[in-house]
């Protein structure tokens, strides 16, 4: 029983602290209800399970019976999942003190990757949507507007649009300077004649293709 409290409290201190180093970013209010339960869940398993290899394997049938239908997390999610599995793996067999100096320590690396900004980059991937008419060339229409105002730009995908009329494009780039983002989009409208042009921060901003 101890092991399983010291697993609660446990979880409840990790999903507190994944909230302060997430809110830039936003959380899933669901996600954090999972981490604070995750340490006790996976106790009282281990607590359950104990040297019986037969129930041990019962166990794993159950567990993969579940089917996880969430969108995939990133991979500071998955960390920490995994950190939280951890800790009430020990709580579980019985490593109370470890795990806490455990939790403890991860916790302090967390906080301090968060508050220095460890890993991130000055500049901040755009997404950006042009479309335009299907008479213009898309390879190089914008190529000099894009090396005047990008320090860096890549087509992620084109696909027509307006019963095969127009094409929209859609780049991952970002900006040499932010401040000159208005006088970027008016040239682009030149460009396209006006068209629809969208510009924002890239969804899910971790590299992967967008939608």
């Amino acid at each position: 029983m101890l092991g399983v409290a010291v697993a609660v409290v446990i979880g409840l201190v990790i999903a507190f602290v994944y909230t302060l180093i997430s809110k830039k970013d936003g959380y899933n209010k669901s996600f954090i209800v999972g981490l604070a339960l995750l340490p006790a869940i996976v106790a009282a398993v281990i607590l359950l399970v104990g040297s019986n290899v037969a129930r041990a394997f019962s166990m794993a049938g159950a567990f993969a019976l579940v089917r996880f239908r969430s969108a995939p997390g990133s991979a500071k999610d998955i960390s920490i999942v995994f950190f939280s599995m951890a800790s009430g793996l020990a709580c579980g067999l019985g490593f109370v003190t470890f795990a806490v100096c455990f939790t403890v320590l991860i916790l302090v690396v967390l906080v301090i990757i968060s508050v220095t900004g460890f890993g991130g980059s000055s500049e901040y991937k755009k997404q950006l949507r042009i479309t335009i008419p299907e008479n213009l060339n898309y390879m190089t229409v914008f190529d000099d507007v894009f090396e005047k105002y990008l320090s860096e730009n890549v087509l992620r995908k084109v696909k027509t649009t307006n019963m095969g009329t127009m094409f929209e494009l859609t780049y991952e780039c970002r900006m040499k300077d932010d401040n000159t983002q208005k006088q970027f989009i008016d040239e682009l409208r030149v460009r396209n004649g006006n068209l629809n042009i969208t510009m924002g921060t890239v969804p899910n901003s971790d590299g992967s293709i967008l939608n």
